[in-house]
């Protein structure tokens, strides 16, 4: 767990005398954003100015606790890693109060998702040389969590056959959302249970409004920044993209806390999705109301879908305690949560 004053370190030495099997499936959940969009909303909620992933915007748990929840019933504590910011102490320390086998990677300064995936991959191939992961963001909503994570699961099933590929789960579009990244789908690669895997042709970060539209007309998908590789594959995709990143921490000299104070911001979308020698692939989720929670708009829209909406303190603040009645949940899982 994570304690106050604790620094970027080696994998514990406690987990080297537990190591799991040889190709295991690993979580990396990323919890270390500040959430400046949302911070009128949590401190009007908290009185403080914690990100968004330590704040219960939708039900009584907070988003990070909504994610790990989620995640272990796929993949257990031990082998799930959080990813954060050393500042964030306070807030971590009771959030993963239940959760005392997660591993805790804590970042001395913000070097982007690029960084913060890439110090993951490399943290977990030294215990697994030869798992999985899957990549969770903290701040997300998911109404049908386990048609969710059985999804999760068949993909990470095809990505420990098929090693090659970097798999992104997409999200069909409600509208042309400037905010998100889009995957524009080829041609079909493989199977899944439930859908298809295929190649992506291009991955769009954050599109201009025009492009957003016809990217939206054409079929293309959202990119949900949850997606499955073997930890080599990502490794070897940081190293192909990001030579600024794997340098100074696959080689580096010195302390990992004092080289990955030396390493450059990248964000790992733009820096490495965009990039056309990746294998990408991507599948589409099945109709499970996702959405990323990135702005009091989007909380706002999915309260409402859900009938939840009041008001907390003064202005504009949103429940923090839903209260919808099942035929409420059952509606908003089979339509789409607005853009």
């Amino acid at each position: 767990m994570l304690h106050s004053g604790l620094t970027l370190d080696e994998p514990r030495a406690a987990i080297d005398s537990r190591r799991p099997g040889e190709g295991s499936l690993w979580a990396v959940v990323l919890a270390d954003g500040d959430g400046h969009r949302l911070a009128p909303l949590t401190r009007r909620l908290y009185g403080d100015d914690r990100p968004e992933q330590y704040a219960a915007l939708i039900g009584s748990r907070s988003l990070l606790r909504q994610t790990l929840d989620r995640i272990g019933v796929l993949i257990p504590p031990e082998r799930t890693v959080v990813v954060t910011m050393a500042s964030h102490a306070r807030y971590l320390d009771t959030e993963l109060a239940d959760f005392p086998d997660v591993q805790v990677l804590a970042q001395p300064a913000d070097r982007g998702t690029a960084a913060a995936i890439f110090l993951s991959a490399l943290w977990i191939r030294r215990l697994d040389r030869r798992a999985s992961v899957v990549v969770f963001p903290a701040n997300h909503f998911v109404l049908d969590e386990a048609t969710f994570i059985s999804h999760v699961a068949d993909v990470a099933d095809y990505v420990r056959r098929m090693p090659r590929w970097l798999v992104l789960l997409g999200a069909r579009p409600a509208g042309p959302e400037t905010d998100y990244g889009w995957i524009e789908p080829g041609e079909q690669i493989g199977r899944l249970p439930r859908g298809a895997i295929h190649r992506v042709l291009r991955f769009r970060e954050k599109p201009v409004p025009e492009l957003a539209h016809a990217l939206f007309a054409s079929g293309s998908l959202w990119n949900t920044f949850v997606f499955a590789a073997a930890v080599t594959g990502l490794i070897d995709a940081v190293r192909l993209c990001c030579p600024w990143i794997y340098d100074p921490l696959a080689h580096r000299r010195g302390t990992l806390h004092q080289a990955y104070l030396q390493t450059r911001t990248a964000d790992f979308s733009r820096a490495v999705l965009e990039s056309p020698a990746l294998s990408l692939a991507v599948s589409e989720l099945p109709d499970v109301a996702w959405r990323h929670l990135g702005s009091p708009e989007r909380v706002a829209d999915v309260l409402r879908s859900l009938g939840t909406t009041r008001r907390v303190g003064g202005g504009d603040g949103l429940s923090a305690s839903p209260s919808s009645s099942t035929e409420d949940r059952r509606r908003a899982s089979h339509r789409p949560m607005p853009g």
